[in-house]
């Protein structure tokens, strides 16, 4: 019999409650259905709420109570609306996101993977009738780079106030994350293979390869951690030969997203510009209301991931059940296969829950609905 998977669920700010409610009602209809072995645990933190009340975000032993957990289902944190209230308890995002950083780098989250993939029935922004092959992973380096929080402020408030802002990047957090693209490259060629579904990338010497790897940096300008992550990237993909390779400067990268964003397949890169790009991807591929993301923490099996879709708190929609679930039902379907690598089973109802948010993404189109009107059409799909 598998061992009980136990989820931490933090719906936090805005919508967050709302969208996370759809998804328990998905995981409890497939437990009930499957008998799966999983249970989770409703955390009023991190929250506006909690703060406001305590006067900290999360408990100081948020960390420790939190690792217990095989995963983290997060709702969204920032602004809790509704925007229309004047007198609602706000803090700055330094405050109200740190949470964040604190479990990703807490847990070790050293990978954020964030799918773009334009399925039937989502927004399509580009009139380009090849923006429906839209298949490409963005790979952001999740640990280190830009979000460090190395630096401070000299002279606060005055005219001759200084502020720095350092990046640091280390050569192991570089190689791990350029391998991981390439694993990453090969697993999605074989599955696209599997699927009939296959695509063709030139390498620089003319063949043609199932996969590709593109590396973005902006080593043109910012040239220590540029120059390493590119010489990384060259002596790592002499292992993979069956994977194409490119390079992009990050400016040319959201550029090229926009203008023919079919040619990519895997992307990796920092933080920072891994946070913009995955954004614009997330647009490209139906809009943050479908985007899902994932920190993960491939290496060490005893620190649990984190799963929250792309999008904000949505302030302005905020306690109305106008909220889309759908990002969130595709984020809780990759939270049960990346599950599934202890029990299969688990990984089977993640595929279900993702077939059953696009079919009804597909046979609703365009259609208004409330939050809870979809959360029960997708349940119904689950046990039809």
């Amino acid at each position: 019999m598998a061992q009980t998977t136990r989820i931490a669920v933090t719906p936090g700010d805005g919508i967050g409650p709302e969208v996370v409610g759809e998804a328990v009602r998905c995981l409890e209809t497939l437990r009930a259905k499957h008998g799966l072995a999983v249970e989770w645990t409703r955390f009023p933190w991190p929250s506006h709420a909690w703060h406001e009340e305590h006067g900290v975000s999360m408990p100081e032993d948020a960390l420790t109570q939190l690792q217990a957990y095989d995963a983290i289902l997060l709702g969204a944190l920032g602004d809790p609306g509704p925007i229309d209230d004047p007198d609602r308890y706000l803090l700055p995002d330094s405050i109200s996101l740190a949470p964040l950083l604190d479990m990703r780098k807490g847990f070790d989250q050293w990978v954020c993977e964030r799918p773009a993939r334009l399925l039937p029935g989502a927004r399509q922004y580009l009139a380009d009738e090849r923006a429906k092959d839209i298949d490409m992973l963005v790979i952001r380096e999740n640990s280190e780079g830009e979000y460090v929080s190395q630096g401070g402020r000299l002279r606060k408030g005055t005219a001759d106030e200084v502020a720095t802002q350092m990046e640091v990047f280390t050569r192991k957090a570089t190689d791990r994350i350029i391998r991981y693209g390439f694993e990453q490259a090969r697993l999605r060629a074989a599955e696209r293979v599997k699927e009939g579904r296959t695509r063709s990338f030139r390498t620089l010497n003319g063949r043609t390869c199932e996969s590709q790897v593109c590396l973005v940096t902006k080593r043109n300008a910012l040239r220590y951690w540029g120059d390493m992550y590119t010489e990384a990237f060259e002596e790592i993909s002499q292992e993979y030969s069956d994977v194409a390779t490119h390079h992009e400067l990050v400016d040319a990268a959201c550029m090229k997203f926009v203008q023919s964003p079919w040619a990519f397949d895997v992307v990796v890169a920092s933080n920072l510009q891994g946070d913009i790009l995955t954004d614009l991807a997330a647009v490209l591929s139906g809009g943050m209301g479908v985007a899902p993301s994932c920190n993960l923490n491939p290496t060490d099996p005893h620190m649990p991931s984190m799963f929250e879709p792309t999008h904000g708190s949505a302030p302005d929609i905020a306690g109305q059940g106008l909220a889309d679930p759908t990002a969130m039902l595709f984020t809780t379907a990759r939270m049960l296969d990346w599950l599934g690598r202890k029990d299969p089973t688990l990984a089977a109802a993640g595929k279900e829950l993702f077939d059953a948010v696009a079919a009804d993404l597909a046979e609703n189109a365009g259609t208004q609905r409330g939050t809870h009107e979809i959360g029960t059409a997708i349940c119904k799909r689950l046990t039809a």
